[in-house]
Parts: structure tokens; C-alpha cells; sequence
């Protein structure tokens, strides 16, 4: 059987904050953009990359929950604990120190891990916990 990730889902609060981050502080290109009223979403991936996209998708946009639930969506997303994705690089240390320089939020400097990975990790702008890995 030949399956891949397709895409990844990650939300955000304010569009155009979350395309600063992954286009222009990350270098990801911008596969897709739809907007559909107030909301957006914004298909991102590594540049020239034709494989894992990221989705940056309205939290609020998904009429199967409830009012409840988006509050709780929201507060989670303000504390950075609602959603995670793992990127990896070749050269941990030059890619932090371009996303530190970018003003990206750093939540953790490059470490070598108890469990074999040494990574770093940023916030995007809708708190959404992006981690580093690299590859060896």
C-alpha cells in the first residue's frame, strides 16, 4: 500500500499574521488561498515542495461544534497548547538562528534531547507550537 500525508491542519486567528509567518519567516510558499466570507484558508508548504502541505485553517469555521467548544478552542489556542507540528532540517542551529532574527517567537533554543532528537521550538502567531527537528 502507498500512502503519504497529504496535509496537516493547524489553525489561526488572523490570516494574514499566520501567511507573515509561514511565508515570509518560514519561506514556505503558498500553495493555496480561499477565502469564503470573513474566513480563509491558506494551503502552505516548503518551496518548490510538492509533497505534506500545511493547512492554516478558521478554528470557528466547523459547524459540528459548539459554542462551547470554540470558546474552549480559543483559550486553548491563547495558551499555545490547542495544535503541534514537527518540521525538520539539515542544520538546526543556521535554521534557528534565521527564524530567531525573523522575530519568530522562540519558546525553546536548540537542545539535545533524553530520547535521541535534538530540536528547538517557535509559537506562530495563533500559538500554535511549531517544533524543529533535526535530521542526522
Amino acid at each position: 500500500m502507498d500512502i503519504n500525508v497529504h496535509s496537516a491542519f493547524l489553525p489561526h486567528d488572523d490570516a494574514d499574521a499566520a501567511l507573515n509567518f509561514y511565508r515570509d519567516i518560514l519561506g514556505f510558499e503558498v500553495r493555496n488561498d480561499v477565502a469564503y466570507g470573513d474566513l480563509r484558508w491558506i494551503t502552505v508548504g516548503p518551496a518548490g515542495g510538492t509533497g505534506t502541505s500545511i493547512v492554516l485553517h478558521p478554528p470557528a469555521a466547523d459547524p459540528g461544534i459548539t459554542d462551547d467548544e470554540r470558546r474552549t478552542i480559543t483559550e486553548m489556542m491563547a495558551k499555545g497548547t490547542y495544535s503541534t507540528v514537527t518540521l525538520a532540517t539539515a542544520d538546526l542551529d543556521a535554521t534557528f538562528a534565521r527564524l530567531e532574527a525573523a522575530g519568530a517567537d522562540v519558546v525553546q533554543e536548540p537542545v539535545d534531547q533524553p530520547y535521541g532528537v535534538r530540536d528547538c521550538a517557535f509559537r506562530d502567531p495563533a500559538g500554535n507550537l511549531i517544533r524543529v527537528n533535526e535530521l542526522s
